[in-house]
């Protein structure tokens, strides 16, 4: 089955790029700048499948780069599969997506609190989401993966590496987070493209976790003392309006990023393992890169 994986280059979709290939699959991964119409035709005539994982995640860049990519690159990607004959194509967005919302993890059904789509990188994921759906695509919505090979690295990624390094002396009391192998989700990806009803969105996620455990535990596997100061979500909120912090990631922390993944694991038959595994190689990588 010859398939084109977008943002192949990139963290997860490395990872979607060799699960597929160890399924069988003849996986064409050629980097194209996502306006680039004549460009994607190119390497997407011939393919049967498109898994469109090429995205700007990131809280700090400029917004038109935000809309370019994530929004009219998707558009872009979108009318050229239409127009090649692609036969089945698989979205990844995000978990934040779908939330999340208060006192309980969020499902498929869910959508995000209306403050955090002032955040330009979610409101432009949502938007390109919501593309997808019109366009019948199957959309898989990971959580925080993490693992080998975040080089670049993601917010996560970079946020591991500060606590790894002894950066990150505090955390905001008010939030969690929900961790997953990168692996996983790659697997996830796999399997919605094989059972994944079209228009249908599935979170791809592994354990809930408060934000003060997930740092608790990379102190522990870089060998550091844990951080130990309660930030409170009103001082963060001041941090970010004077510019000390990122505006976007604070309001991100107001509510625990807790998310379930029980659709994807009844319909798609995703079983995610344990985080701590993959943890420990973020970890590792952060420490041998020397912080980020």
């Amino acid at each position: 089955m010859k398939t084109y994986v977008s943002g192949a280059t990139g963290f997860v979709g490395s990872h979607v790029a060799r699960e597929l290939r160890e399924r069988g699959a003849d996986v064409r991964d050629e980097r194209v700048d996502l306006l680039d119409a004549e460009g994607l035709e190119r390497v997407v005539r011939g393919c049967e499948v498109v898994v469109h994982v090429a995205a700007l995640y990131s809280f700090d860049a400029p917004l038109p780069d935000f809309e370019r990519v994530n929004v009219e690159g998707t558009r872009t990607l979108l009318g050229v599969a239409a127009r090649t004959g692609v036969r089945r194509f698989v979205h990844c967005s995000t978990a934040g997506t779908c939330g999340p919302v208060p006192g309980r993890p969020a499902t498929e059904e869910d959508a995000p609190p209306a403050w955090e789509l002032d955040v330009p990188y979610k409101r432009t994921k949502l938007a390109a989401e919501r593309l997808a759906l019109e366009a019948n695509a199957v959309v898989v919505n990971p959580t925080a993966p993490v693992g080998e090979g975040d080089r670049k690295p993601t917010p996560t990624g970079r946020m591991i590496a500060n606590v790894a390094t002894g950066r990150m002396p505090g955390f905001v009391a008010t939030t969690g987070l929900n961790l997953v192998d990168v692996r996983d989700v790659a697997r996830g990806h796999a399997l919605a493209l094989e059972h994944g009803e079209p228009g249908e969105r599935y979170l791809l996620g592994g354990v809930d976790m408060p934000l003060e455990e997930v740092f608790a535990a990379v102190a522990r596997l870089a060998g550091r003392p844990r951080p130990r100061l309660r930030v409170p979500y009103p001082v963060a909120e001041v941090a970010g309006t004077l510019g000390i912090v990122n505006r976007d990631e604070v309001r991100l922390a107001r509510l625990p990023m807790y998310f379930s993944s029980a659709k994807a694991r009844s319909r798609l038959g995703y079983a995610p393992g344990p985080v701590e595994p993959a943890l420990a190689q973020a970890v590792a990588e952060a420490l041998t890169k020397g912080g980020a």
